[in-house]
């Protein structure tokens, strides 16, 4: 009686959260004041994006003298108070490191307007890149990081973290002797980290710690197979089948560290080796973790950046990605029938050990998960109608789980990952460092240039670049690169403000990580619990198998996006 009086203060809870977030009407703004007269502008850059941080200043252009000046905002956008004696002639000095200077003399009724005590908007103004030696050391930075993580002789988080801090270093120790070695500032740096990723994924990982303790996950391997009796293209397409449902709303690292050690036991009991189970469920975490927005850490950081909601991915994506997965559960079948045939008649010893497993440990504390849930599922889609962030969802799920069940807090803050979450706020600072410099900018300019107008060029351009790349490069750190480059693109053709290459790259990055050991999180993830249990997965052999399976599922969804868009 006590955990069902408790549900309407956690609906009360979730209801006030939400509330919380609710737009508000400003109310300094009803009280504002008619403005002195100033001069309004914008500076972007030649992939017509805004500027921030550019030093805007009203000089007299016969004596150089500095009348005003002010910064642009994170739009580009700038509003520079006037003096009280306005000269005959005026010009605008716009400054920022790794940008080239540019002085522009204003019009003369622009002048006349300012002289008549009136505002004045000026048009436009771009600034163009400057290839300084602050460029070429954040590009080497991010391309030692990225050969340190595709090779394992770092840890991911002390590549990345290493990466970051030498960067700041040369900014802070390298500029006072050398101008040109200012990457960015402390506070621009820690700019580029996007928390809305960092807190969606911290919640997500409190919330999954508490379910976890339920036995769910055991019970469903029990349930999996129970339900195939034996036949093992069955089990395999229905431990696929979980795989990917779970990582579409977890995400798909967490799947496969719970997944990894049921099928390994699995696997053991049946006489086969575990690489043929594991292998095609790693596939369908990669592939169904695409349709939803929570799915891949791909996802997170491309919907935060393109404002792409759940729904949208659900909508755009999922019929694509299920076609793709059936036809990902033939391949598999086909692939690894040789070592699956071998069995066909249920395991009693198999069934006894996952019938003691399986069971639930807490349902209580599993129904409460269970309503939490279904909560956040309804603000993930629904959420962005009072434009709720992921991010917000995540902890308001945590922090009402944490609330109603009252698990030990400890355990529940120790089951974060920090060590990831470092990873991603490290990798945020060195991609944001050769965006800073202007490499990214480069970049796009040159994929610009050969993808021109054309859509369905830019689509498969995007699509199966960012594929072959995802194999070489770890898809995480990739993704973080291309985000900006994709941002231009969507700008400049026509047709791409459907954000239909926001999913291109999707789709290339998490399916492209099928193709390589080193493409996805998750694979390295599972070839390490693998090899614990006596099963190496080796390079050559993840190839050999993930080759043919990325090819055939980014075929077909990117059939499918071209129905779509």
């Amino acid at each position: 009686m006590k955990s069902k009086t408790r549900l309407p203060w956690i609906i009360i809870l979730l209801v006030s959260a939400g509330a919380m977030i609710l737009p508000v009407k400003d109310q300094a703004a009803a009280h504002e004041t008619p403005s002195q007269p100033r001069l309004y502008g914008l500076v972007e850059d030649e992939q017509f994006q805004p500027v921030k941080d550019v030093n805007v200043k009203l000089v007299d252009a016969l004596d150089a003298r500095v009348l005003s000046t002010n910064r642009t905002l994170e739009d580009g956008r700038y509003a520079l108070a006037l003096p009280d004696r306005i000269p005959a002639e005026l010009e605008i000095l716009l400054e920022r490191p790794h940008f080239k200077d540019r002085v522009i003399p204003l019009e003369k009724d622009a002048v006349a307007a300012l002289q008549n005590g009136s505002s004045v908007t000026l048009p436009t103004f771009v600034l163009k890149r400057e290839i300084t030696a602050s460029l070429w050391i954040a590009g080497s930075v991010f391309i030692v990081v990225l050969i340190l993580i595709a090779t394992g002789f770092l840890h991911n988080t002390l590549a990345a973290f290493a990466g970051a801090s030498f960067l700041l270093m040369v900014s802070y120790l390298g500029s006072p002797f050398l101008p040109q070695l200012e990457i960015f500032s402390f506070s621009q740096a820690t700019s580029y980290i996007d928390w809305n990723v960092i807190f969606l994924i911290m919640g997500m990982m409190i919330v999954i710690a508490v379910i976890e303790n339920t036995g769910i996950f055991h019970w469903l391997a029990f349930h999996a197979y129970r339900i195939s009796n034996g036949k093992m293209w069955i089990l395999l397409s229905v431990l696929m089948l979980i795989t990917g449902i779970s990582s579409a709303f977890l995400d798909n690292v967490t799947t496969m560290l719970l997944m990894t050690p049921i099928t390994v036991q699995i696997a053991l009991a049946l006489g086969i080796s575990p690489l043929v189970l594991l292998i095609p469920e790693v596939f369908a975490s990669n592939v169904i973790g695409v349709s939803t927005l929570i799915g891949t850490p791909t996802n997170i950081l491309i919907g935060s950046f393109g404002n792409i909601t759940f729904n949208d991915f659900l909508i755009n994506l999922t019929p694509g990605i299920l076609a793709a997965f059936i036809g990902l559960v033939i391949y598999s079948w086909f692939s690894f029938r040789t070592e699956l045939e071998s069995e066909n008649a249920v395991s009693p010893t198999l069934l006894e050990k996952l019938a003691e497993r399986g069971k639930i440990t807490d349902p209580e504390n599993l129904k409460k998960s269970g309503w939490i849930g279904a909560g956040m599922l309804l603000l993930f889609i629904f959420g962005e109608r009072i434009h709720l962030l992921p991010a917000v969802t995540a902890l308001i799920g945590a922090a009402a789980l944490l609330l109603w069940i009252r698990p030990d807090i400890e355990e529940m803050i120790g089951a974060v990952d920090w060590t990831t979450l470092v990873f991603f706020m490290s990798l945020f600072i060195v991609v944001g460092a050769i965006q800073e410099v202007g490499l990214i900018s480069i970049i796009a300019s040159q994929i610009g240039k050969l993808i021109g107008d054309n859509l369905i060029l830019a689509m498969i351009v995007v699509t199966w670049f960012s594929a072959a790349l995802s194999m070489i490069v770890a898809n995480i750190p990739f993704t973080a690169a291309m985000l900006p480059v994709i941002g231009y693109l969507t700008t400049i053709v026509p047709g791409a403000d459907s954000k239909v290459l926001f999913y291109c790259l999707s789709v290339g990055a998490a399916l492209g990580g099928n193709g390589s050991l080193i493409g996805a999180s998750a694979n390295m993830i599972t070839a390490g619990i693998a090899e614990r249990a006596g099963y190496k997965i080796t390079y050559k052999y993840f190839m050999k198998k993930g080759l043919p399976a990325l090819a055939l599922t980014i075929s077909i969804s990117l059939i499918w996006l071209f129905i779509r868009f």
